[in-house]
């Protein structure tokens, strides 16, 4: 239970967890290229199979950016807990503009993407709510088996 509350330890791991994504956000050629063709096959698949149209290759890098933040919002909190999760959406916008104003003025195989800003601030939205509502759970049960004693 400590460790939750070591700010250092989650900054520092907030600090290396932006080491991978770097390498994501920057790699010279989008990260799904070399599976793009599997990709489209399992959707054209399922698609047969009857999932609806609307879950298409848009979706599902949609939803990979916000499951990528996730993770950095949950760190994100636990480095920062005074921290409101509007606030911690605010520094996953933060970090997703330097990730897409560098694809834009570096990478000529990448796109910046209005759309990539607002999927990757919701999944530091979501990880960070989940991280206040699973901090706060753990201290009401510590608090309801210290009156248990």
């Amino acid at each position: 239970m400590r460790l939750l509350h070591n700010r250092g330890f989650w900054r520092v791991t907030l600090g290396v967890m932006l080491i991978p994504l770097a390498f994501i956000a920057f790699w010279p050629s989008p990260v799904d290229q070399p599976v793009q063709g599997l990709l489209a096959d399992i959707l054209s698949f399922l698609h047969r199979q009857g999932i609806p149209r609307w879950f298409n290759y848009r979706f599902v890098e949609a939803s990979a950016n916000v499951g990528l933040f996730v993770p950095f919002g949950v760190v994100s909190a636990l480095a920062f807990p005074r921290k409101r999760w509007w606030q911690l959406g605010a520094f996953g916008l933060f970090i997703s503009c330097c990730i897409e104003l560098g694809q834009f003025l570096f990478l000529h195989n990448r796109f910046a993407s209005p759309v990539d800003l607002m999927t990757n601030a919701s999944g530091a939205v979501i990880g960070s709510l989940i991280a206040s509502v699973a901090l706060k759970r753990l201290e009401a049960h510590r608090l309801s088996a210290a009156d248990l004693q």
